[in-house]
């Protein structure tokens, strides 16, 4: 079929190619609610076991498993602030302060990541004062009450060195909530020019010479447009 003939059709049938992409664009203008805003912050940590002062008189045998241990303790740290029990003493502590943040928003916000013996714990949030807050508890948590998440440590709580101030950030907007209605509104358009193909595709009316001529059928007469 020649383009011409493609434009005829859409001439013939442009309400229906546009009538879902309308529909489309009612709904999600009806519909539309802004992105709320999202805060993160991260904070790194280095796990140690020994003081300074004894680092000098380890052989290098010791430091060696001195790192590799630190490893693990880390590796250790990450599967507990991952688990559900974190979320509740991080709330728990967060309510010590006079703070009422449920432990499953604290625990659906928090991600981890760990090399080596270096501890990386960010969290996400809608509110830049709560996201501090929690954060803080986290600190407290993670430094102070990490022993029963390390039992083969004997009781003693790891020794977490921190590396940075936790500062909360805006997260700028993904792309997903830009693009999501003019992506909507380009399938609906598609939906809607196949819709039109087939209304054509079905519609008896002969409207072109060049039809009855395949069909083997003389032109007895053309009736004018007005």
């Amino acid at each position: 079929m020649e383009l011409r003939a493609y434009g005829r059709i859409l001439r013939r049938r442009w309400l229906i190619a546009l009538v879902p992409a309308l529909i489309v664009l009612v709904v999600g203008l009806v519909t539309y609610r802004p992105a709320p805003d999202i805060y993160n912050v991260g904070v790194r940590f280095e796990v140690g076991q020994f003081p300074a002062e004894q680092a000098l008189t380890l052989s290098d045998e010791q430091r060696y498993y001195n790192w590799l241990t630190s490893e693990y303790i880390v590796n250790g740290l990450a599967d507990w602030i991952n688990g559900n029990r974190f979320g509740v003493l991080v709330s728990s502590e967060l309510a010590r302060q006079g703070v009422n943040i449920p432990a499953g928003t604290i625990q659906s916000g928090l991600a981890v990541d760990n090399a080596r013996s270096m501890l990386l714990v960010s969290l996400t949030g809608n509110n830049t004062r709560e996201v501090a807050q929690m954060m803080d508890a986290v600190i407290v948590v993670l430094t102070e009450q990490n022993a029963q998440a390390l039992p083969q440590l004997g009781g003693e709580p790891a020794i977490l060195v921190q590396l940075d101030q936790p500062v909360v950030n805006q997260v700028p907007a993904g792309l997903r909530n830009t693009l999501e209605l003019p992506l909507r509104l380009a399938l609906a358009l598609a939906a809607g020019l196949g819709l039109a193909f087939l209304a054509e595709y079905l519609d008896p009316t002969v409207r072109e010479r060049s039809e009855l001529k395949k069909m083997d059928l003389p032109v007895l007469g053309v009736i004018p447009k007005k």
